[in-house]
């Protein structure tokens, strides 16, 4: 993950994520490669709400539709777990996921100044979901 970055990024990706939320969390492969992940979970405190809490795509994967794939494939989850809402935070300086989640219809907040502590500002998306009467996949409201 480093190196799709080009910096370290993998201690926020922690194993407890993959240990826990394997159920609710997605991986796609091109062989035996990694080309793109979600980890996502059910939130425990909030019933309506789920939770994107990382996703990636492989630099030579993008562009593709994978990641919209993976969040596709995560809002079905979440509406068979009867939830309405997902959220996903990132940083300000993260502009190609705040472009990604936009266009993906999540509404957009920030960035919200000490979200994550002092000094430490987040963008925080929402997304409302509803389920789509014809095929059963969700589409966002």
């Amino acid at each position: 993950m480093d190196d799709w970055w080009g910096r370290p990024i993998r201690s926020g990706l922690p194993r407890l994520f993959l240990d826990h939320f394997h159920r609710t969390s997605l991986v796609a492969e091109d062989g035996d490669r990694l080309a793109g992940f979600l980890i996502g979970f059910m939130s425990p405190s909030v019933p309506d709400a789920a939770y994107i809490h990382f996703a990636g795509v492989a630099p030579d994967h993008r562009g593709g539709g994978l990641a919209r794939r993976l969040y596709q494939r995560f809002f079905d989850l979440a509406v068979a777990e009867h939830r309405t809402t997902v959220k996903a935070i990132t940083s300000p300086q993260n502009r190609g996921s705040i472009a990604f989640h936009t266009a993906m219809g999540f509404t957009v907040t920030g960035p919200v100044s000490g979200y994550d502590g002092p000094a430490v500002d987040r963008i925080v998306f929402q997304l409302r979901l509803s389920p789509r009467r014809k095929t059963g996949a969700t589409s966002p409201e």
